[in-house]
């Protein structure tokens, strides 16, 4: 289970301190797929790196009783500098895993071919989501968090990386936020929109994507 306890994220600005998450509290359960809606600049993202540990809350706590990936965003944390295959063997060692397994599974996985032997600065949007999807499912976590996943690739590619985490993977908890409401819809059990600070609750899809809806009217 992941527990969060009255989390505050503040961001100091020159014009003052951003409430960015205002006394936020929640749990995941094993196996649960929460869907957070909310328009750009709601917070999702920042709520995402507070549950991943990458971020620390203001103030509140965020316990984990089960294992949490770090955040699946396309973006990719590489070193730009090293190859993709040295992008696998760093993320391999730090997680005590056999590199060769997972280069193998990488390498099928992405079909960058000769390119995983060059820096990642040199791909395209496209090469380094084909090798962050890959490198998250080389390690296993009880719980995932997905920012943006349907945000680029082509439509085989999307089909790959829904069978590794919906097929796979259909037992993990999961915590996705996206613009795609449609793939909230379709991959989550419970939702939430996350607004000015504030986080709503809904056991319905469509009364989440109302308020969501209603929001943005209001911008």
């Amino acid at each position: 289970m992941i527990k969060a306890e009255n989390v505050f994220k503040v961001y100091p600005t020159r014009s003052g301190d951003r409430v960015v998450l205002n006394d936020i509290s929640f749990t995941l359960e094993r196996g649960e797929k929460l869907g957070v809606l909310g328009r750009n600049g709601a917070g999702k993202s920042t709520l995402v790196r507070l549950v991943s540990g990458a971020e620390q809350p203001t103030s509140g706590t965020i316990s984990r009783a089960m294992s949490v990936s770090w955040p699946l965003a396309f973006g990719g944390a590489f070193q730009g500098a090293l190859t993709g295959l040295d992008n696998v063997r760093f993320i391999s060692r730090i997680y005590k895993q056999e590199y060769e397994r997972n280069i193998d599974f990488v390498a099928e996985f992405t079909q960058l071919g000769l390119y995983l032997k060059e820096p990642v600065k040199t791909y395209s949007q496209g090469m380094r989501a084909r090798l962050a999807f890959a490198i998250s499912m080389i390690i296993e976590f009880d719980c995932y968090l997905i920012d943006e996943i349907s945000a680029v690739g082509d439509a085989r590619f999307h089909e790959k990386c829904e069978i590794e985490l919906f097929q796979k993977r259909h037992d993990r908890a999961m915590l996705i936020i996206s613009h795609d409401t449609e793939y909230v819809r379709n991959h989550c059990s419970h939702f939430a929109v996350l607004h000015d600070g504030d986080i709503c609750f809904y056991s319905s899809f469509d009364e989440a994507h109302a308020h969501h809806m209603d929001n943005l009217h209001r911008q």
